[in-house]
């Protein structure tokens, strides 16, 4: 990073940061309706080398691309502006300012292991390691939660996709060997112990390489779908139902509308349940509780798709405890929970139904519960 910095820019970056991208666990679209959520920070992660600049010019370079340094000014910056990867990190820049702290411009070089558009949150990895950055340079003294939402607010605010703040909060606050047990209406999160080798389990993730684009058009469907639902109820957020208010609730709503309101009813308790599983060691019992929530996304938000379904119904044929898409959806990974000798064998056997099926071979990334955002250099 160092090297790469100094041939890009002519100089020496004062620091480098890291941060994960994630794998949620359970709780799939229900950080938008103020619910819980339980993901892991992953081992793959996005590396930002910086420097302050005094001019105010904000340059931005990626080892991921063939294009040329980004060019832009600190203090100009409006959403729209920057339409690439780069808008990921002006909008971190740019909600700073709008947060009201006096930060200037800045060379950035990135580097990243977080695959791209395959569902484990790498603009949300990117958006924190520049948050982390620039609260170091800048001397900020902002922690890891309020720069989660910093990098939330980037994410929604300037590169236009309106998800929740799971993805931020995952690869700032995790810590290595736990999930975080999220409440987003209450602000708070929990470390939860989560170490599947040390039952002989495995976690694998596998990227269908079916890339999807949250800022489309389709994710924003779903929310505004799940807020008409919770103005529809009279209630502040579809989080204001437990699973004994479904058979009264969904008589009042259109039927597009029913299915979205079970899904994020039915997984916030299953995040509830896998909690408490977790806290009793019982993490091979966590099996079920993906796949069921995989069935909910698949029919009743329907964002899955068949790649997705073909992971999940070939892991469980070959041994897996459960499977489910993880993301937001539309393509991108499945996470899979497996005994440890048994995580090469299924993914030997998905890659060939992949092959069998005619699709793009997908890639395997064994993942484990890794620490979240820090400065490493």
């Amino acid at each position: 990073m160092r090297e790469a910095f100094r041939r890009i820019y002519g100089a020496d970056p004062e620091g480098i940061w890291a941060a994960p991208g994630r794998v949620n666990l359970i709780g799939e679209h229900t950080d938008y309706n103020d619910g819980f959520a339980l993901p892991i920070a992953i081992p793959q992660h996005t590396l930002v080398a910086a420097r302050r600049r005094r001019d105010g010019r904000l340059r931005l370079h990626s080892a991921q691309g063939d294009g040329p340094v980004i060019d832009l000014h600190a203090d100009r910056l409006t959403p729209g502006v920057v339409t690439t990867w780069g808008a990921y990190p002006a909008g971190v820049v740019w909600a700073l300012h709008e947060a009201g702290h006096r930060v200037g411009g800045a060379d950035l070089h990135v580097d990243s292991t977080v695959p791209s558009g395959a569902g484990l949150s790498s603009s949300a990895a990117l958006e924190c390691a520049v948050a982390f950055a620039y609260n170091d340079l800048y001397e900020l003294g902002l922690g890891p939660t309020v720069l989660a939402l910093i990098a939330q607010r980037a994410e929604n605010g300037f590169a236009g996709v309106p998800c929740g703040a799971m993805d931020q909060l995952a690869s700032a606050c995790c810590t290595d060997g736990a999930a975080l047990h999220l409440d987003i209406r209450a602000g708070t999160h929990e470390q939860v112990p989560f170490a599947p080798q040390a039952q002989g389990l495995g976690l694998l993730a596998v990227d269908t390489r079916v890339k999807h684009d949250l800022g489309d058009g389709a994710y924003a469907a779903l929310r505004t779908g799940c807020e008409r639902a919770a103005r529809l109820l009279g209630l502040a957020a579809l989080r204001d139902l437990g699973p004994q208010d479904l058979p009264r609730v969904l008589e009042l709503l259109p039927s597009r509308l029913v299915r979205l309101v079970r899904h994020v009813v039915t997984e916030n308790a299953r995040v509830t349940q896998a909690v408490s599983l977790l806290r009793a060691g019982q993490v091979a019992a966590l099996g079920p509780i993906l796949t069921a929530g995989h069935v909910s996304l698949r029919d009743d938000f329907r964002i899955s798709c068949a790649e997705s379904d073909l992971v999940v119904d070939t892991a469980l044929a070959h041994g897996a405890h459960g499977a489910r898409m993880t993301g937001g959806g539309f393509g991108g990974s499945v996470i899979v929970l497996a005994e440890e000798d048994r995580v090469e064998p299924i993914g030997v056997a998905v890659t060939e139904a992949f092959r069998a099926a005619g699709y793009q071979a997908p890639q395997l990334l064994p993942v484990a519960a890794a620490a979240g955002a820090r400065r490493v250099g």
